[in-house]
């Protein structure tokens, strides 16, 4: 039987993630049936509270996880690693969704800081150089999970290879016999998008193609940024054979818009993802994508604040976890003019 977790009760609840974390940790801004509604399917699923392990500090037995958005596959993908470890260390892990609002994560930052907790882990977290010192202030360990921009020497962090995935995915294309390749990026002040499309430039340089500006576009990690960035590379004058999006969530929208178009993938345009969510392998045609090891990256992250915690020395404040290219149905050759 598969583990229970938080995102299983939030779905059967009807609720978020944080709600079902507010009540483990027993806050009382939760609606008095909602939290019945939650308790019960606590129950029924046997859901295990961790228990609370013998620690000499002054902090309470739980870790923080704090993230921008937690409505996809990919943030629920990162929960559920940095659950795993902390079920392990006998901790409760408390949730917060901050959805890139400001008020949000200086919110978060106050009731952190309020309240006893072993330490936190920031997951495209956008901290300022005056929140990080008013954590280093309060000696309140953190971990960056794939931040906005590059973290200081000093401050743990975790990533994927988003350059070598984006050198992958474009090298792949041009592996096919496409030439005029476009890239999607995410939003463009993100560290990895940047990363993503360098690795597309490069993948491209060293195969002696151009990297046309016309061909590369920035949108939100979701279905319609992408179905509107492919709607302007269509209607190019000479729209590109082959697409490299970003995200899973861009490609989706890159579908939509080639259906629109009358377009056949791969037949006349080959589309590539990244971060192989777990609807991928059910698209039509099936995602080619880049695999970005998500859950492992929730895990590295917590244990990584675990051994910081506990006073250990890391052997790197910077773990990168490796890439893959995962082809399916959705890349193939270029089609003959």
């Amino acid at each position: 039987m598969p583990r229970c977790t938080l995102a299983t009760i939030a779905r059967e609840a009807n609720v978020s993630v944080p709600t079902v974390s507010k009540v483990l940790n027993g806050h009382s801004d939760v609606a008095a049936h909602t939290r019945a509604i939650i308790e019960r399917l606590l129950t029924e699923h046997g859901y295990q509270r961790p228990r609370s392990p013998r620690r000499s500090n002054r902090r309470g037995e739980f870790i923080d996880l704090v993230i921008n958005d937690l409505d996809s596959n990919w943030g629920l993908a990162i929960l559920t690693g940095v659950e795993q470890v902390a079920e392990e260390a006998g901790l409760t892990l408390a949730v917060s969704a901050v959805h890139n609002r400001a008020s949000l994560t200086r919110r978060w930052l106050q009731s952190l800081l309020s309240r006893a907790s072993q330490g936190a882990i920031l997951v495209l977290s956008d901290l300022d150089e005056a929140q990080r010192a008013e954590l280093a202030r309060r000696t309140l360990p953190f971990v960056l999970v794939d931040g906005v921009s590059a973290p200081p020497p000093d401050v743990p962090s975790v990533g994927a290879t988003n350059f070598a995935g984006g050198f992958a995915a474009t090298e792949h294309l041009i592996g096919l016999g496409h030439t005029r390749i476009a890239a999607i990026g995410g939003p463009e002040s993100l560290l990895c998008t940047r990363a993503r499309v360098a690795g597309y430039r490069s993948a491209l340089e060293a195969s002696g193609l151009r990297a046309h500006r016309d061909l590369v576009r920035y949108a939100p990690f979701h279905h319609d940024g992408g179905l509107d960035a492919a709607r302007r590379l269509f209607a190019l004058a000479e729209p590109p054979t082959a697409i490299f999006a970003g995200s899973d969530h861009l490609a989706t929208g890159v579908y939509s818009a080639a259906r629109a178009r009358g377009l056949r993938i791969p037949e006349q345009c080959s589309v590539v993802g990244f971060d192989d969510l777990n609807f991928t392998p059910w698209m039509a045609p099936a995602l080619t994508t880049v695999r970005q090891p998500l859950r492992e990256m929730g895990v590295a992250a917590a244990r990584m604040l675990l051994r910081v915690i506990n006073g250990e020395r890391l052997d790197s404040h910077r773990i990168e976890l490796a890439t893959a290219l995962v082809i399916r149905e959705s890349s193939g050759p270029r089609a003959p003019h």
